[in-house]
């Protein structure tokens, strides 16, 4: 099925196919962005009130830390620190609905029956807009140095439980640099890992030891582990005690949307969660895996291999490295299953309607 894409951008509407794919949008600018979908047949945004604070989140941590990876303009240091993160949430969040107003209804309108939308939506800089003899709220000066992109296309979601939608994933490299940030440089530094990509596999995942697993390139990543003693754990699985474990935010991982979703669940209902990177050297402990994003919500793993020598992962191609791997049961897990349903029910209570950008 053919994808039709729509961007506004700078005051203009593309459709496809002047409209480019969003990788080649984000490969084009600098800037902080976030990608979400619709839900029930375009009706409901997925956690988009999330998705705006993140993107607050990453703008106010570029424009401080990594001014280069925001601004399209080589004065890029001269917005200091002094800019807090209340006044950016706002503008952003004015900046954003205005620009989805104008592109977000067009493709609704235009949506096949079984299609939902993946909304990436992009902020960049450019102080060279900014004039610097203006004197002016921190407000008014926001909105005229930052640039909102708002890239949509049509998007057939992955169904949970069907068996073929299982994802094979391969560790090949090293984590990301200012992970705290969802900036859109990283979409051209992931590029060099893959060559590394074995056939069939679906997620390149990464770690800085070869054994501590982090994330995905475009997901995080989750194992339901089993443990040795029940520690006074009611919960079993297969009858073991378990616990869900995915790496904290503290060794460099992007703060997932739907990572931040499966530990408040988890919490909820009382399924026991560690922030721990899972570790390869315990992967016999690994009874599920599975991976989530915002397009795909949660996807069951069904296997995932790593290199025997992790410095192999300088070699030139995939053929070059030696793997093991492990292989994981055919379909989603209790667990799994489990947490997904969790999922939906927060889908649900938190839809943001796609009414709310139609204009009166």
């Amino acid at each position: 099925m053919s994808v039709s894409r729509f961007l506004f951008s700078n005051g203009t509407l593309l459709h496809s196919p002047d409209a480019p794919p969003a990788k080649v949008l984000l490969e084009a600018h600098p800037g902080a962005y976030t990608t979400s979908r619709t839900h029930d047949s375009g009706s409901y945004l997925l956690f988009w009130k999330r998705h705006m604070k993140r993107l607050s989140q990453s703008i106010h941590t570029l424009s401080n830390l990594a001014p280069q990876l925001l601004f399209e303009s080589d004065k890029s240091t001269s917005l200091s620190s002094s800019v807090n993160l209340p006044i950016w949430q706002p503008t952003v969040q004015m900046l954003v609905n205005d620009s989805i107003s104008k592109v977000l209804p067009i493709a609704l309108k235009e949506r096949k029956d079984c299609e939902e939308l993946a909304i990436t939506t992009l902020v960049c800089g450019n102080l060279d807009a900014l004039n610097a003899r203006e004197t002016m709220e921190y407000e008014e000066r926001l909105s005229k140095i930052l640039e909102v992109h708002v890239h949509v296309e049509t998007y057939i979601p992955p169904s949970f439980g069907v068996k073929e939608n299982g994802v094979n994933l391969a560790l090949v490299g090293h984590g990301r640099n200012l992970a705290s940030a969802k900036y859109s440089d990283w979409v051209r530094l992931r590029q060099s890992l893959e060559k590394l990509r074995p056939p069939l596999v679906t997620e390149l995942l990464l770690s800085n030891d070869g054994d501590r697993v982090l994330e995905g390139c475009l997901t995080n990543f989750f194992v339901v582990c089993r443990k040795d003693t029940d520690a006074g754990n009611d919960s079993h699985i297969n009858g073991h005690s378990f616990e869900v474990q995915t790496a904290p935010i503290s060794d460099g991982v992007l703060p997932g949307i739907i990572r931040q979703v499966v530990i408040e669940a988890c919490r909820s209902k009382g399924i026991p969660f560690r922030e721990v990177a899972p570790s390869w050297s315990e992967c016999e402990m690994w009874e599920e895996a599975f991976i989530t994003n915002s397009l795909r919500v949660l996807q069951h793993v069904n296997s995932v291999q790593v290199p025997t020598v992790w410095q192999s992962v300088h070699s030139k191609t995939w053929k070059d490295i030696s793997w093991k791997k492990k292989n994981f049961q055919v379909g989603p897990g209790k667990i799994t299953t489990i947490i997904q349903e969790l999922i939906m029910e927060k889908v649900v209570q938190e839809g943001y309607a796609s009414g709310n950008f139609y204009k009166d």
